[in-house]
Protein backbone atom coordinates (compact mmCIF):
# COMPACT_ATOMS: atom_id res chain seq x y z
CA UNK A 1 0.00 0.00 0.00
CA UNK A 2 2.83 2.67 0.69
CA UNK A 3 4.36 1.76 -2.56
CA UNK A 4 1.23 2.69 -4.30
CA UNK A 5 1.17 6.18 -2.34
CA UNK A 6 4.44 6.70 -3.03
CA UNK A 7 4.17 5.93 -6.98
CA UNK A 8 0.77 8.46 -6.90
CA UNK A 9 2.91 10.65 -5.62
CA UNK A 10 5.82 10.40 -7.74
CA UNK A 11 3.18 10.62 -10.91
CA UNK A 12 1.44 14.26 -9.33
CA UNK A 13 4.97 15.60 -8.86
CA UNK A 14 6.93 14.42 -12.25
CA UNK A 15 3.98 14.84 -14.61
CA UNK A 16 3.09 18.14 -14.42
CA UNK A 17 6.60 19.34 -13.99
CA UNK A 18 7.07 17.02 -17.48
CA UNK A 19 4.07 18.52 -19.30
CA UNK A 20 5.03 22.09 -18.66
CA UNK A 21 8.41 21.97 -20.14
CA UNK A 22 7.17 19.95 -23.03
CA UNK A 23 4.58 22.06 -23.85
CA UNK A 24 6.99 25.26 -22.99
CA UNK A 25 9.71 23.59 -25.23
CA UNK A 26 7.26 22.82 -28.08
CA UNK A 27 5.99 26.15 -27.71
CA UNK A 28 9.37 28.10 -27.93
CA UNK A 29 9.94 25.78 -31.16
CA UNK A 30 6.71 27.16 -32.52
CA UNK A 31 7.53 30.50 -32.31
CA UNK A 32 11.61 30.58 -33.25
CA UNK A 33 10.25 27.90 -36.23
CA UNK A 34 12.42 25.51 -35.41
CA UNK A 35 10.35 22.58 -35.08
CA UNK A 36 11.18 19.20 -34.55
CA UNK A 37 9.05 15.91 -35.48
CA UNK A 38 10.45 13.44 -33.26
CA UNK A 39 8.06 10.46 -32.82
CA UNK A 40 8.25 6.97 -31.29
CA UNK A 41 7.41 5.21 -34.34
CA UNK A 42 9.31 2.45 -36.09
CA UNK A 43 10.86 2.26 -39.34
CA UNK A 44 8.00 1.14 -42.18
CA UNK A 45 8.08 -2.39 -43.11
CA UNK A 46 9.03 -1.90 -46.80
CA UNK A 47 12.50 -2.32 -45.23
CA UNK A 48 11.70 -6.22 -44.36
CA UNK A 49 10.36 -6.94 -47.73
CA UNK A 50 10.29 -10.81 -48.67
CA UNK A 51 11.55 -11.39 -52.55
CA UNK A 52 8.78 -13.52 -53.66
CA UNK A 53 9.31 -15.33 -57.20
CA UNK A 54 5.99 -16.54 -58.91
CA UNK A 55 6.14 -18.53 -62.15
CA UNK A 56 2.73 -18.22 -64.31
CA UNK A 57 1.03 -20.73 -66.10
CA UNK A 58 2.86 -19.94 -69.10
CA UNK A 59 6.40 -20.20 -66.98
CA UNK A 60 6.79 -16.47 -67.12
CA UNK A 61 8.54 -15.12 -63.83
CA UNK A 62 7.18 -12.45 -61.67
CA UNK A 63 9.07 -11.14 -58.85
CA UNK A 64 7.48 -9.24 -55.69
CA UNK A 65 7.92 -8.02 -52.37
CA UNK A 66 5.38 -8.71 -49.43
CA UNK A 67 5.74 -8.02 -45.76
CA UNK A 68 6.28 -10.81 -43.42
CA UNK A 69 2.71 -11.88 -42.33
CA UNK A 70 0.78 -11.58 -45.71
CA UNK A 71 -0.53 -14.76 -47.30
CA UNK A 72 0.75 -15.31 -50.73
CA UNK A 73 -3.17 -14.49 -51.89
CA UNK A 74 -2.55 -11.07 -50.41
CA UNK A 75 0.63 -10.30 -52.37
CA UNK A 76 -0.88 -11.88 -55.32
CA UNK A 77 -3.51 -9.28 -54.67
CA UNK A 78 -1.68 -6.61 -53.15
CA UNK A 79 0.80 -6.93 -56.10
CA UNK A 80 -2.26 -6.87 -58.62
CA UNK A 81 -0.81 -10.07 -60.42
CA UNK A 82 -3.10 -11.71 -63.17
CA UNK A 83 -3.33 -15.03 -62.76
CA UNK A 84 -6.63 -16.02 -63.67
CA UNK A 85 -8.87 -17.47 -60.94
CA UNK A 86 -6.88 -17.04 -58.70
CA UNK A 87 -8.19 -16.43 -54.98
CA UNK A 88 -12.03 -17.27 -55.98
CA UNK A 89 -12.58 -17.54 -52.84
CA UNK A 90 -10.79 -14.68 -50.90
CA UNK A 91 -8.70 -16.37 -48.77
CA UNK A 92 -11.62 -17.87 -46.89
CA UNK A 93 -9.86 -21.50 -47.33
CA UNK A 94 -13.48 -22.61 -49.64
CA UNK A 95 -11.84 -23.11 -52.72
CA UNK A 96 -8.52 -24.53 -54.02
CA UNK A 97 -7.82 -21.39 -57.04
CA UNK A 98 -4.61 -20.41 -54.92
CA UNK A 99 -2.76 -23.67 -55.48
CA UNK A 100 0.95 -23.29 -55.41
CA UNK A 101 3.82 -25.64 -56.28
CA UNK A 102 7.00 -25.47 -54.18
CA UNK A 103 10.08 -26.87 -54.08
CA UNK A 104 11.08 -29.41 -51.81
CA UNK A 105 13.32 -27.15 -50.05
CA UNK A 106 10.94 -24.24 -49.80
CA UNK A 107 7.91 -26.98 -48.58
CA UNK A 108 9.71 -27.90 -45.61
CA UNK A 109 9.71 -24.53 -44.27
CA UNK A 110 6.22 -23.37 -44.96
CA UNK A 111 4.78 -25.41 -41.33
CA UNK A 112 2.59 -27.70 -41.35
CA UNK A 113 -0.90 -28.31 -43.39
CA UNK A 114 -4.51 -27.93 -41.45
CA UNK A 115 -6.69 -30.67 -42.34
CA UNK A 116 -9.16 -28.21 -43.67
CA UNK A 117 -6.56 -27.04 -46.38
CA UNK A 118 -5.85 -30.90 -47.14
CA UNK A 119 -9.78 -31.45 -47.76
CA UNK A 120 -9.52 -28.28 -50.55
CA UNK A 121 -6.37 -29.40 -52.02
CA UNK A 122 -8.07 -32.29 -52.82
CA UNK A 123 -9.96 -30.69 -55.34
CA UNK A 124 -6.77 -28.85 -56.80
CA UNK A 125 -5.84 -29.90 -60.31
CA UNK A 126 -2.51 -30.41 -61.04
CA UNK A 127 -1.77 -31.93 -57.30
CA UNK A 128 1.73 -32.33 -56.14
CA UNK A 129 3.64 -33.90 -53.09
CA UNK A 130 4.66 -30.18 -52.36
CA UNK A 131 1.07 -28.49 -53.00
CA UNK A 132 0.04 -25.98 -50.43
CA UNK A 133 -2.87 -23.11 -50.49
CA UNK A 134 -1.41 -20.15 -51.18
CA UNK A 135 -4.01 -18.52 -48.60
CA UNK A 136 -2.34 -20.62 -45.90
CA UNK A 137 1.10 -19.59 -46.33
CA UNK A 138 2.58 -16.69 -44.75
CA UNK A 139 5.81 -14.48 -45.59
CA UNK A 140 9.03 -15.44 -43.11
CA UNK A 141 12.22 -13.20 -43.93
CA UNK A 142 13.01 -17.61 -44.20
CA UNK A 143 11.08 -17.60 -47.04
CA UNK A 144 13.27 -15.14 -48.68
CA UNK A 145 13.59 -15.31 -52.46
CA UNK A 146 11.35 -18.49 -52.60
CA UNK A 147 9.76 -20.09 -55.70
CA UNK A 148 6.05 -20.48 -56.05
CA UNK A 149 4.51 -22.12 -58.96
CA UNK A 150 1.21 -21.85 -60.40
CA UNK A 151 -0.56 -24.89 -61.84
CA UNK A 152 -1.48 -25.18 -65.42
CA UNK A 153 -4.76 -25.04 -64.47
CA UNK A 154 -6.95 -24.54 -61.68
CA UNK A 155 -10.38 -25.54 -60.48
CA UNK A 156 -12.59 -22.56 -60.63
CA UNK A 157 -16.46 -22.97 -60.61
CA UNK A 158 -17.10 -19.21 -62.40
CA UNK A 159 -15.25 -20.07 -65.20
CA UNK A 160 -18.40 -21.55 -68.00
CA UNK A 161 -17.63 -24.32 -70.17
CA UNK A 162 -15.70 -22.23 -72.96
CA UNK A 163 -12.83 -21.25 -70.27
CA UNK A 164 -14.20 -17.30 -69.99
CA UNK A 165 -15.24 -15.57 -66.36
Amino acid sequence: MALVFALRQLAHVRLPEYSRRTAAASWGAWLTGQRSFKTGTQPLRSNSKVTVHFVNRDGEKITVKGSPGDSLLDVVINEDLDFDGFGACEGTLACSTCHLIFDEEVYQKLGPITDEEMDMLDLAYGLTDTSRLGCQICLTKALEGMVARVPESVADIRQSKDGSL
